[in-house]
């Protein structure tokens, strides 16, 4: 059965399966390339008479994922130069008055690689628990994060925000409510949320937001975004101005962007190129003054985006995705794990013992990974989540637990494990055989009652949590003084306080992130 909507660009037909429509590959804006390459997004071109939605749009320009990820991480489809669209699943097109809360997810891939219409990422299951869900693609790499001598900056997250203007105008149309959305996203989107809700442009546009694995302290200074400008120019062969990159074709930048990774990740002064050092990333959001006027994280803690609702959280072995496939952990020494400590501002020894004190029998490679977790994602959630307690406002906290069975177990709870459980889509590649639908339906459970009301749970210690087909969730207090936390694994989710409290205290007084450890040992790659 198909289904027409009216948007601001024309009409779309979508195709109805079960309770739920599915409208494909809608432009938000126009194809940013020919006289548009390297500019800020502009409106899309209007169409005249209805225009088909049943299938995917084209995925931004992008390098996929190296061999040794192959299996583990879904890759995109096949580019193209109109490939700033969105998806939209809804169960209710066309209603009106009340409307529907509103999920929009950001993808994460290194700020490299991913799109909005990966097989896991299908809205349809969360549709069908009473959202409208949309997903978009934004301009990647060096088309997307380049800082450019004009002072232009930034155009992913500005495509970002013509998403969510698209949202605002067109949602409605599809049951949607345009005064609650939620904006949701994993690794390098979520570091993009955390960038919009300090965003003055990006302000109105989402009363909510989750953010899985990725937070406020990621970013590019002026200085280092230079930098990596101009090598990936001169990398590419171009003069590094709007003109001259714009003139080399996308597969040629893709390939300066990925060869600029190879260098950072055996620099010899990994200081030079700022928090590109910790991983094989190249491009981040840049603190231009302008679209980002700062840091995220000390704008967050200067109390910017207190008015907005959030949910964040991580994975218990974050980093076991970078070093396990990779055949990292075994070559990890105690000097080279050493040398990561200290390049962390640690005190080797003291860290080494309260990392190894909870992990008998570890090697180093696998104490590494730890502090790697702990480093990259646990600790800037956390401080995230305080920053905003000293404004007051709310953040809860989770963490996801539940091991992969994928390459028999050795992965555990790594980077991304936790995205079809979210979507409902448990043939992710990292859910595996036997993955729980008890733990997708709390999850799901979790994240459409924070879209609808702010809050994920319980309210306090006394609420009663709304039901789902997967069960009760207990009562979610906010992250304060008692550092709470929901644990989401096997099993029933457990309310824990302070989990990790050992480790989480030899971080305290550091500024996160800190460049990654010695330039003699590889450093691990940031592919999701």
């Amino acid at each position: 059965m198909h289904v027409t909507v009216p948007t601001t660009a024309g009409q779309v037909r979508g195709c109805r399966a079960g309770e739920v429509t599915a409208f494909l590959g809608i432009p938000y804006a126009a194809p940013p390339f020919g006289p548009r390459r390297l500019r800020p997004p502009e409106p899309a071109e209007a169409w005249t008479g209805v225009r088909d939605a049943f299938a995917p749009g084209p995925s931004a320009p992008q390098p996929g994922y190296v061999p040794a990820m192959a299996g583990l991480l879904e890759e995109a489809p096949a580019p193209g130069e109109d490939c700033l669209n969105v998806n939209v699943w809804t169960p209710a097109p066309g209603r009106t008055g009340g409307g529907l809360p509103v999920m929009v997810w950001i993808h994460g891939g290194a700020f490299r690689n991913g799109a909005g219409s990966l097989p896991s990422y299908d809205g349809a299951r969360l549709a069908a628990d009473g959202v409208v869900c949309v997903t978009l693609n934004y301009r990647l790499g060096a088309e997307g994060f380049l800082l450019l001598p004009d002072g232009t900056a930034n155009l992913g997250l500005l495509d970002q925000i013509a998403a969510l203007e698209w949202v605002r105008d067109n949602i409605a149309g599809f049951g949607g409510d345009p005064d609650n959305v939620t904006v949701f996203g994993q690794s390098a989107g979520a570091i993009s949320i955390t960038a919009l809700m300090t965003m003055d442009r990006a302000r109105g546009l989402f009363r909510r937001a989750i953010t899985q694995s990725g937070a406020g302290h990621h970013s590019h200074p002026e200085e280092i975004a230079r930098r990596v400008t101009e090598r990936l120019a001169a990398l590419a062969g171009a003069e590094p101005t709007r003109e001259g990159l714009a003139a080399v074709p996308p597969e040629r930048l893709i390939a300066a962007d990925s060869a600029l990774g190879r260098e950072i990740a055996q620099a010899s002064d990994p200081s030079q190129w700022g928090e590109s050092a910790g991983g094989g990333t190249t491009v981040l959001p840049v603190v231009d003054g302008t679209t980002l006027p700062q840091r995220p994280i000390d704008a967050l803690a200067g109390g910017a985006g207190r008015d907005i609702d959030l949910l964040t959280g991580t994975t218990s072995e974050e980093f076991r995705l970078f070093l396990v496939p990779l055949g990292i952990g075994p070559r990890i020494t105690d000097g080279i794990l050493h040398g990561f400590l200290t390049g962390f501002g640690l005190d080797p020894g003291r860290a080494r013992e309260v990392y190894a004190a909870a992990r008998p029998g570890a090697t180093p490679g696998d104490l590494l990974s730890a502090a790697m977790s702990d480093q990259a994602y646990r600790i800037p959630a956390l401080r995230v989540a305080e920053a905003r307690a000293r404004h007051g406002a709310e953040t809860f906290v989770y963490e996801f637990a539940r091991p992969t069975p994928v390459l028999d177990g050795a992965l555990g709870a790594c980077h991304t494990a936790e995205l079809g459980y979210v979507f409902g889509n448990l043939t992710h590649p990292l859910a595996g055989p036997g993955a729980p639908q008890a733990l997708s339906d709390a999850m799901r459970q979790a994240w459409t009652s924070f879209a609808r009301t702010g809050h994920p749970g319980g309210r306090g210690t006394t609420g009663v949590a709304p039901r789902t087909p997967g069960g009760t969730l207990p009562p979610w207090p906010a992250y304060a003084e008692r550092r709470q936390v929901m644990r989401l694994g096997d099993g029933a989710p457990q309310l824990r306080e302070d989990p990790g409290s050992a480790t989480r205290q030899l971080w305290e007084g550091l500024r996160m992130p800190r460049p990654g450890g010695p330039s003699a040992d590889p450093q691990p790659p940031a592919t999701a």
